[in-house]
């Protein structure tokens, strides 16, 4: 891994536990060989999202964070966690909204290289908007620029602290590269915030396994 992985991965992790959960301040794509694509599939929204609801999303997303954390069962949180992916995927701006239409639409023309410099442009124009740098983190990620997804995934982290999306995508790109040190601190983050987070818990016992004991 070069030197730039290594430290937008410390920066990023970083951000993850230094940071507490807080108010927010705020496709499906073929992974890159030699890739399971959990990492992507955790930093992308689900298909068909309710609607986002109204009111002021910074008290609307603090709520269903509390309701996620208090979900007795994963049907349950998986409704509230559809919920959040529609805040965060709300702008609230035309222009960027239009731009992240145009990246959708690269992305499944496979021009990467497009979407990636339409979402510089949401995020020049928008610099607040989440889902921006999370969805340029998970390009970067697929076109195996692991240094800048790392930068992405940090930004995210630092505009939303909850984003168990970017989280639980930094613990498996940390995982897929034999970190499993910093992988099982990032995994724990995500369940501390998101407990019935899919495929996390089997993650962090099979990882817990392996670490424990190591001069760490």
């Amino acid at each position: 891994m070069s030197q730039r992985f290594h430290a937008a991965a410390a920066a990023a992790l970083a951000v993850a536990l230094s940071i507490q959960a807080a108010p927010a301040v705020a496709q499906q794509v073929v992974p890159p060989p030699g890739s399971s694509g959990d990492a992507i599939e955790s930093m992308q929204a689900p298909k068909d999202l309710p609607r986002a609801q109204r009111g002021d999303p910074v008290r609307n997303l603090d709520f269903l964070f509390g309701a996620l954390k208090a979900a007795p069962d994963a049907d349950t949180a998986k409704q509230v966690e559809n919920r959040i992916w529609a805040l965060w995927l709300a702008s609230g701006s035309d222009t960027a909204n239009l731009l992240m239409m145009r990246v959708k639409t690269a992305i499944e023309a496979k021009d990467l290289d497009l979407a990636i410099k339409l979402l510089d442009s949401v995020v020049q124009i928008k610099p607040d908007y989440v889902e921006a740098w999370n969805r340029r983190a998970t390009l970067h990620y697929m076109r195996k620029d692991f240094g800048k997804s790392m930068e992405d995934i940090r930004q995210v982290l630092l505009l939303e602290p909850r984003h168990f999306g970017a989280m639980s995508g930094l613990g498996m790109i940390l995982q897929e590269f034999g970190d499993e040190r910093r992988a099982l601190a990032a995994f724990r983050k995500a369940l501390e915030i998101y407990p019935h987070l899919p495929k996390i818990p089997e993650a962090v016992k099979a990882l817990t396994e392996k670490v424990d004991g190591r001069d760490i």
